[in-house]
Formats: C-alpha cells, sequence, structure tokens
C-alpha cells in the first residue's frame, strides 16, 4: 500500500490555506505560520529523543499533543489570551498522557461530510461541468489519485472518517447543482450509505435528500428521495438558483412548499447552508435571519444552520448586535425570535466554522463563548465538511482539548467549554435530533465490521494528513475566471462574480 508523506513532513494538526470549495483560501495568519514552523521543530526534537522517525512520531498521538503544544506556545507569545489547548507538557513524549488530553469515548456524530459519485456521470451542463472543474483543477488532492474522482469517493469517505478519525456516524451531506449535474446525486449518497453499512455498520451513515426549491419538480422529486431511498434529512442551498438567484426560506413561493412537504413526508430534519457565501451567487441569500423565521413557523420541524452564519475573512469577537457579519447574525437572529438557551428547534452546526478558528484561539473563544451563551450547548452540533478537509480527527483532538479562559468566561459571560458541554456537542444531540439509540451505537464499536476493520488498519495506519481543497486564491480566481463565475452564477458585476456584495 501507498505510504502517505513517509518523511513526515505534513503535520497530523492541520493548520493551512485550503477552503471547501466554497471560498477563495485564507492566507495563512503570521501567528499560523509560526505555530507550524514551531511544531515542525518540535516534531525533530520528540521524535529523536524517542528514537522513531518523523512519521512514525506524527502519526502517534504523542505528535498530535506536540504540535497543540506547539501552538499554545507560540499563540501565547502573541498575546492569545481567550483559549489554548489543555494538555500537559509531558503529553509530547508519553503516550498515556497524550492519550489522556486527545481521546475521549464520546460518540461522535458529523453532521456534514462530504464524498463523489466517482463515476462523473454528473459533469455535465453547467453545474457538472463547474464542479468537474473543482474537483480536478483548484482541489488538489485529485492529482493523488490513479483515478482524480477517486480521492472524493465513498470508500475515501470510509478511511478518512471512520479509520482516521473516532466519528461514530457520518452524515453524507448534499451538495448544490441541479438534477443531473450533482456530484453527490441521492443514489450515489444511498449507495454510500450502503457502503457505509456493510464495511463500518448499518446504524453509521445518514444521507440527505438536496432540495433546490426554485428547480422546476422539487417536491415530487422529495417524494422519491422519502419513499426510495429513505433520505434522513433534507439539504438547502438557499443561494442556489438554476439562473443565480436564490431564494430565503420563508419565500411564499420556493421555500413554505418545502417545509410543508418536509412535514407531509414526516423528514422532520432540514438543515441549511446559511451563511459562508458561495462566490457568484447573491449576498443577501446567504444570510441566515430566515431559518430562524421559519424555526417559529415550522415549530414541528427541526432546523440545523449550517456553518452557523461564519463568513470566510470576518474576524469574530463578543456578540455585538449591530454586526450584520459572521455568527453575529445568526445568533441575533435567534434573540428576535425570542430563541432561548437549550430552547427551540434551531441548532447550530459547526462545518468549516470550527475548523477556521481553531487556528485562532481568542477568535474560537469567542465563537464557541458565543454560542454557548445565546443558544447553549445543546442546541450546537458537530460538523467537520470533511473530506474536503480530509481526515476530521485533527478537528476532533483540537476540540476535546480546547478550553475558553477564565479571563474570557468572567469578561464576556461564556459558559466554561465542559466535558459535558462537549459530548453534547459532538454527538449527544445530533443523536437526539435523529432518535439514534445512544446504546446501540455504543455497542456497535465492538460488534460492528469497524472494530475488526480498526483493528487492522491500526497495524499499518496510514493516515494522510492532507486537506482536499484550494490552498491558493490563484488557483482559485483562475478557476472562476475560467468557468465564467462560481458556483452558477451570470457574472453581471464583480460584486456577484466575487461573492463580496
Amino acid at each position: 500500500m501507498k505510504e502517505y508523506d513517509p518523511n513526515g513532513r505534513r503535520l497530523p494538526i492541520k493548520i493551512d490555506s485550503a477552503s471547501n470549495g466554497e471560498h477563495p483560501p485564507i492566507p495563512l495568519t503570521p501567528e499560523e505560520a509560526a505555530a507550524n514552523r514551531q511544531a515542525h521543530r518540535d516534531a525533530d526534537t520528540f521524535s529523536e529523543k524517542l528514537g522513531q522517525s518523523r512519521r512514525q512520531f506524527l502519526k502517534s498521538t504523542c505528535g498530535a499533543a506536540a504540535t497543540l503544544l506547539a501552538f499554545n506556545h507560540v499563540w501565547a507569545s502573541f498575546g492569545a489570551r481567550g483559549g489554548s489547548f489543555f494538555i500537559p507538557e509531558v503529553a509530547a513524549l508519553e503516550s498515556e498522557a497524550a492519550e489522556a488530553a486527545l481521546g475521549g469515548d464520546e460518540i461522535i456524530i458529523d453532521m456534514q461530510t462530504h464524498c463523489v459519485d466517482p463515476s462523473g456521470d454528473w459533469a455535465k451542463g453547467k453545474d457538472g461541468e463547474r464542479w468537474m472543474r473543482v474537483l480536478t483543477e483548484v482541489f488538489s488532492q485529485a492529482s493523488q489519485c490513479a483515478y482524480e474522482l477517486d480521492c472524493y469517493s465513498a470508500g475515501q469517505l470510509i478511511k478518512e472518517v471512520f479509520l482516521d478519525s473516532d466519528t461514530d456516524v457520518a452524515v453524507i451531506s448534499a451538495l448544490w447543482g441541479g438534477r443531473g449535474h450533482n456530484p453527490t446525486p441521492t443514489e450515489y449518497a444511498d449507495k454510500a450509505r450502503s457502503l457505509i453499512s456493510a464495511k463500518i455498520g448499518r446504524t453509521r451513515g445518514l444521507i440527505h435528500g438536496g432540495v433546490l426549491p426554485n428547480e422546476p419538480g422539487q417536491l415530487e422529486f422529495m417524494e422519491v428521495q422519502a419513499r426510495q431511498y429513505k433520505v434522513d434529512a433534507w439539504k438547502l442551498y438557499p443561494q442556489w438558483g438554476p439562473d443565480g438567484i436564490g431564494f430565503f426560506m420563508d419565500d411564499p413561493r420556493y421555500g413554505i412548499p418545502v417545509l410543508e412537504k418536509a412535514m407531509e413526508l414526516n423528514i422532520p430534519v432540514v438543515c441549511a447552508h446559511r451563511g459562508l457565501p458561495l462566490p457568484g451567487l447573491e449576498y443577501q441569500y446567504s444570510k441566515p435571519d430566515d431559518i430562524a423565521r421559519v424555526g417559529r413557523m415550522f415549530q414541528q420541524l427541526t432546523f440545523l444552520c449550517y456553518h452557523a452564519g461564519y463568513e470566510s475573512g470576518v474576524v469574530e469577537g463578543p456578540f455585538d448586535p449591530r454586526n450584520d457579519k459572521g455568527v453575529d447574525r445568526f445568533i441575533q437572529a435567534c434573540l428576535e425570535h425570542d430563541y432561548t438557551p437549550n430552547q427551540g428547534n434551531v441548532y447550530a452546526e459547526l462545518g468549516s466554522c470550527w475548523r477556521h478558528y481553531m487556528s485562532k484561539p481568542d477568535q474560537a473563544a469567542h465563537l464557541l463563548g458565543k454560542l454557548l451563551k445565546f443558544l447553549g450547548d445543546e442546541r450546537i452540533c458537530w460538523g467537520t465538511d470533511a473530506l474536503w478537509y480530509g481526515s476530521p480527527q485533527d478537528q476532533i483532538q483540537a476540540f476535546r482539548s480546547f478550553r475558553i479562559s477564565p479571563e474570557f468566561q468572567e469578561k464576556y459571560g461564556y459558559p466554561p467549554l465542559t466535558a459535558e458541554a462537549k459530548a453534547n456537542i459532538l454527538g449527544l444531540n445530533a443523536a437526539r435530533i435523529h432518535n439514534l439509540d445512544m446504546k446501540n451505537l455504543r455497542d456497535a464499536r465492538i460488534t460492528d465490521p469497524v472494530a475488526g476493520l480498526k483493528k487492522e488498519y491500526s497495524r499499518h495506519q496510514n493516515p494522510s494528513y492532507q486537506t482536499y481543497g484550494p490552498k491558493t486564491t490563484e488557483e482559485f480566481v483562475a478557476f472562476r475566471r475560467r468557468s465564467g463565475g462560481f458556483p452558477g452564477a451570470k457574472c453581471s458585476s464583480r460584486e456577484k462574480c466575487d461573492g463580496t456584495g
């Protein structure tokens, strides 16, 4: 089997400029670049002390602990005061201490993972052709595979998510793109769930039914997805439209009929891409206000605000009700509609936003602190946007060990990020949303095929420590220029094509 990174040049905690393909890559800050350099120096030192190669050391839990410790030291030298990774110094050399700091037995349910049908049958029409360019020209991982789309397949998801991380359940999330031109058609998501069931365990995969209601025939297609594919939830991309124009979730023409159909079909979980503006589509349709509005209108449904209103490039600070950018918009919408902590039917989901802010400790403390304070730990769900960032294990380890400083707790009224809160966020909330049996999930760790598969894999553990998304602005801009806008708009203005409107 091919050995990924045999010389150990990649760190187990991946801090780089990769995006999930839905926004331009963000260059590393001086603090992040310095932290990576220190972690590489420490890998040399500690691997030599332990008599191991760099690759051996970095594959171990000690390697992950040493990397996070290096980040702590550098960020403290830059004046970070809001958050840090709670790891003893000895964890860089002693596996038991490293495991105690970074391990855990929580049930982990990843509410946002992605895989792509490797056949490429969807690569036709405007959306399909643009997705193919993204996956083969913009995303760097394609060059690593014998056939370029294999890097995004269900098989790759099993390796990265189930074998190289502690994830117990993965939700395969739908992507934007019209029917026949979508890289994750419901038919393939269903096949991926079956593959997970066969190789990992029958309770380990859930799938979204993608709904793009401004495309004709979507209500009828919801019936097909419910009846034929037994989807577990719905996924909306309100920013997308076949002509580049999106919709609001409480739009009586497009949004309301979908929510009424979800109730009729008795699949009451609705996930929506809110925040994270998509370049080439109109900014107004990315705002998360509407998910709070429809939450009050449809209290029989459960709503997940994917990305929690996050915007790339926005600095997250203390909550400001006047701020109309980033996560504050979502929190303000919830407050305006009288949502209180741990009450109601609207949840925040952390896909991409935790990955972005976990390397910015003060902003990470504000992100989590605000969500804990105003939504409550029972209204936040774990999600990682894997496969775009490779294995989510580094996100899990960083989250398990992260703490909000006493200073920030006192100054901003943030609750502590307790073990109980982390367990709720990592999996218990999602289990309640999807009515998953926790005892069965815990038993499945022993009885499902994954137990034997992980035992065998542990003998030849081979994590890639590779992110999949685009890493340079030049690549991203060149792609958008070639494709005439991304992901589906006619570039009538710079604001629409750049996603800055």
